[in-house]
């Protein structure tokens, strides 16, 4: 973007310029800054979802009494499990997202996670019943939530970034 500012000096006095550049300083400012806490909060989903999957193995108890407890028996061992293995899997998804949070196609896989875990509670809660709105099912559908807001404002920041990256390879 400071290519295509300066481009624009033969345009605009030297005042112009600078205030131009100062504002453009702000917008990647605010985007590096937002970038960041969405960085943080992945971490932090992340570090959340390790706690959930080795609760997940320790007791399957844990996700009858704070998820699906809707229908009790339908919780086993094998389900607990599973459940653990793809909270793992969405874990280790979106701390390798947060550490590289410009790969694009890591970006995408990751809010495909949120997508895809607030479309399993939703469908829990109100398809099958298996689950209550309890406590248990509304903080991750919250986190989902907000984790899908976050990344979809993030995501334009990334392809503002992305363009302003490619300009100055250029």
């Amino acid at each position: 973007m400071s290519r295509a500012l300066e481009g624009l000096g033969c345009c605009l006095e030297g005042d112009e310029l600078l205030r131009l550049r100062s504002r453009w300083c702000a917008v990647k400012s605010k985007m590096s800054r937002f970038l960041n806490v969405l960085r943080s909060w992945l971490v932090m989903v992340s570090i959340v979802a390790m706690g959930n999957t080795l609760q997940s193995f320790r007791d399957h108890s844990f996700l009858s009494e704070k998820l699906y407890t809707g229908k009790h028996s339908l919780v086993n061992g094998l389900q607990a499990r599973t459940f653990g293995i793809w909270t793992l899997l969405s874990s280790v998804i979106r701390c390798s997202c947060a550490i590289d949070i410009h790969n694009k196609t890591l970006y995408h896989i990751t809010l495909l996670t949120f997508l895809i875990a607030l479309g399993h509670f939703l469908t829990e809660v109100f398809v099958y019943s298996t689950a209550a709105p309890t406590i248990g099912v509304l903080a991750p559908l919250m986190v989902a939530s907000f984790s899908i807001l976050g990344m979809l404002i993030g995501l334009q920041y990334l392809d503002v970034e992305t363009v302003s990256r490619n300009k100055k390879r250029n």
